[in-house]
């Protein structure tokens, strides 16, 4: 078993032909930018989230206490240390890039030929999380994403997995931004004291809109290289500069 799953693992795919990545894109928005789609696909958004909250409090040497996610797809990670200084800056500086992050590495994985590979990090992520998740919701989303992901992975041809890698990849890569358009949303009503561009404002003495402009240019870099690696703008690209210098 432990075999077949690593031949699935290591199986390589083509990247979806570029009208079906088109068709995935415009789903992925409808997922990302819609009310109804986006408080399901926040979940996900919000479990990237905090991971990366956790994981870079643990490159920094922080203990973490644990995470906890809420149906209304709001989430925390809590970590013990030094309450100033360059590892906590960090620790509250990852969790909005982190969606980008694990959407761009999506983008390679996919674009490398590797969709499965990609999906079965995700249920190693889900795994992890689970000795963190301090909350039965939280345990409830994080089992339902891996679990679900996993079955997928496991059971679906080759062709379904390569599409639904590409869907996963594109819905971090739309969340993403729109979660720093909630951000700023969110900080004009209630002065957003406790987000994490606050946190960061009353950590480096700098202010929140420069966080919020700095989460926001991370956010579209990540779709935007996302775009390059994923459809045909690199070609576009190089043959209008080819006819351009012609």
């Amino acid at each position: 078993m432990l075999e077949d799953l690593w031949s699935r693992i290591a199986a390589t795919q083509p990247v979806p032909q570029w009208e079906t990545t088109a068709v995935l894109i415009a789903v992925a928005a409808a997922l990302t930018w819609t009310p109804f789609g986006y408080h399901v696909t926040r979940h996900l958004l919000t479990l990237t989230h905090e991971a990366g909250h956790a994981a870079v409090a643990l490159v920094c040497g922080r203990q973490l206490s644990g995470i906890r996610l809420h149906s209304d797809t709001s989430g925390v990670t809590l970590s013990r240390g030094r309450p100033r200084g360059p590892g906590m800056i960090a620790t509250v500086l990852a969790g909005y890039p982190a969606p980008a992050a694990v959407g761009l590495a999506g983008a390679f994985a996919v674009g490398a030929g590797y969709p499965a590979a990609f999906l079965w990090a995700l249920v190693g992520l889900c795994a992890l999380m689970l000795l963190l998740i301090r909350n039965l919701y939280g345990l409830w989303v994080v089992l339902a994403v891996g679990v679900s992901v996993a079955a997928l992975s496991w059971a679906a041809p080759p062709q379904v997995v390569a599409a639904l890698a590409s869907l996963v990849v594109w819905c971090l890569l739309l969340a993403a931004p729109r979660a720093v358009v909630d951000l700023g949303r969110s900080r004009r009503r209630s002065a957003g004291q406790g987000s994490d561009a606050d946190q960061l404002a009353r950590l480096t003495h700098l202010p929140a809109a420069l966080w919020v402009a700095l989460f926001w240019l991370v956010c579209l870099a990540a779709l935007a290289l996302g775009l390059y690696l994923l459809t045909p703008i690199a070609g576009w690209v190089s043959a209008m500069l080819a006819a351009w210098a012609g």
